[in-house]
Order: structure tokens, then C-alpha cells, then sequence
């Protein structure tokens, strides 16, 4: 039997409290759009301001904060600027995502694809199985097609119509794999330079309503049949969407009801994706 260093547990633990105490000021600054008062401040970040003051103090010296000279008021200062803008420089879009679907893969036991919009469309980049065996025709490299499929759909809902345009038909679960003269059909009757096709816009606008009325998109039994999946964009600093999260599988362990667990943890990945990609916005 394997003895259990306590000591050692106890410096996994260890923490220092006043810089978590004084981190809840700084939070509640980045969570505000304008410069605060200490009052307020204080309140939000669950602090009688007499307790807040010192944290203030310290951290305008180190330049995270501002104080105006005029108002009192507080706001963050360059050094907060800086530490943004290297946090966004290091920033791994991949693998800030990577824990939050490997959680959702593993809290509903459903296949999570996650995919960005490549130089063919929307493009899987991470496949994890699901539970139980699904046999689906979806690896990282599979370019999905952009209205036949939850994820495409995802992507046609909030992306700019420029960029959509430039997706081909040919990919999985498109209509023209079987009956399209080439994959460069979709963008050959452009109906505008900014525009998607005449024949696709009515499926892009049906798209962004789907997902503006449910924050998902949905396919049923498409492109593979007997297997459901819904998707959602999440969304990085400026607002670009940047990954799509589906889930999928079989209709018995994966239904079409909008309001499902698995609807709200697909949307609640997104959301955590989202906010961990620098994105503060409404999600739809």
C-alpha cells in the first residue's frame, strides 16, 4: 500500500489568502466596462472598503491600477493592459479548449468533434468518442459541409458572409458530393461579392435563426442517419467566432429536444470556451 506524504498534500493545497482576497478586486474591475468607485468596488469584490483600501494602494503602485484624480474613481492601469495583451499573445485557442471538452465528453458520454473554419470550411480538429460505439465518418481533417451538418451550421449562423462564400461543396454531408459538377460549384454563382449563392442564403438565414432562438444549431439524422448532434461558436476577444463544440450520437442516447441536459452543457461549454479566449459579449 502506496503511504500518502501529508506534508506533500499540504503544499499541494497551500495558497496565500491575501492575494486571492486582493484578486477579487482586480476581477471585479475587469468585469465592469467604466472606472469604479471604492464603495462599489469594494462591494463587488465582497470587501468592506476600510479592507479594500490597502489592496488599492499596493496594486497602483505596481501600476494594475489607476486612480482618478478628479473622481476617486478606480480603473485598471497599463501593467493590467500589459498582462492582457501577453496572456493574448501566448494564447493556445486549442488548447484553452481542450479541458472544457474533454469534460463535456466525459459528463454526457457523446462524441465531441470541435472544429474551426479551415481553407475548405468548417474543419474537425479534435474527435473524442463517444461512450458507446457510434460509427460516424468523422476524423480530425473531415471538412463538414456547411449547411448539411450541426457544425456547419454553427459556423454559417454567426460567421461573415464573405467568409462563407469561400466554403466548397464535397464535404461531409453535402448535397453536391453526389450531385454537385465540382467542388468548386457553391462559390461559382456567387449573388454578390459579399454574399453566399441565392441558393444557399435561405439556409444561412435559417441557420442564424436556429441559433438566435436556441443558442445552438441542430441536425437530426444528417448527414449520417440515426445520429443527432447540436453545436455551438465560441468566441474569442473580438468577437470572431473561432470553434465550434459539437456533440453527437445515436438518436436513442442523443434526442432532438431543444431543451435536453446535453443542449445546455454544449452551451455551457461554449460559454466557458468563450470567456477563456478573452470574449466578454452576449453569446448569440
Amino acid at each position: 500500500m502506496r503511504r500518502i506524504d501529508p506534508d506533500f498534500e499540504d503544499k499541494a493545497q497551500r495558497s496565500v489568502q491575501s492575494i486571492e482576497v486582493g484578486g477579487r478586486l482586480l476581477l471585479a474591475l475587469a468585469s465592469r466596462t467604466g472606472p469604479m468607485t471604492l464603495k462599489d468596488l469594494a462591494a463587488a469584490a465582497g470587501l468592506p472598503a476600510s479592507r479594500a483600501h490597502p489592496y488599492l494602494v499596493s496594486f497602483g503602485r505596481l501600476r494594475l491600477i489607476e486612480q482618478d484624480a478628479g473622481s476617486g474613481h478606480y480603473a485598471l492601469g497599463p501593467a493590467a493592459l500589459q498582462l492582457g495583451l501577453a496572456c493574448l499573445q501566448q494564447l493556445d485557442m486549442l488548447k484553452a479548449a481542450t479541458p472544457v471538452v474533454d469534460a463535456l465528453a466525459a459528463d454526457t458520454g457523446h462524441a465531441v468533434a470541435l472544429a474551426v473554419w479551415g481553407n475548405f470550411g468548417p474543419t474537425i480538429v479534435r474527435m473524442i468518442d463517444a461512450r458507446q460505439p457510434l460509427h460516424v465518418a468523422m476524423r480530425v481533417g473531415t471538412v463538414m459541409s456547411l449547411l448539411g451538418t450541426a457544425t456547419g451550421r454553427a459556423f454559417a449562423a454567426v460567421l461573415p458572409p464573405a467568409q462563407l462564400v469561400e466554403a466548397m461543396p464535397g464535404a461531409l454531408g453535402d448535397a453536391a458530393t453526389v450531385a454537385g459538377p465540382s467542388r468548386g460549384a457553391v462559390a461559382a454563382v456567387p449573388s454578390g461579392p459579399d454574399r453566399p449563392p441565392s441558393a444557399q442564403a435561405t439556409g444561412v438565414q435559417d441557420a442564424a435563426a436556429e441559433y438566435r432562438a436556441h443558442g445552438v444549431t441542430r441536425a437530426v439524422g444528417r448527414p449520417i442517419p440515426g445520429v443527432n448532434a447540436f453545436s455551438a461558436p465560441a468566441f474569442d476577444h473580438d468577437g470572431h467566432a473561432t470553434l465550434v463544440i459539437t456533440v453527437l450520437d445515436h438518436r436513442d442516447r442523443l434526442g432532438d429536444d431543444w431543451q435536453s441536459r446535453s443542449v445546455a452543457a454544449v452551451q455551457q461549454a461554449a460559454v466557458e470556451v468563450s470567456a477563456r479566449l478573452g470574449w466578454r459579449g452576449p453569446m448569440r
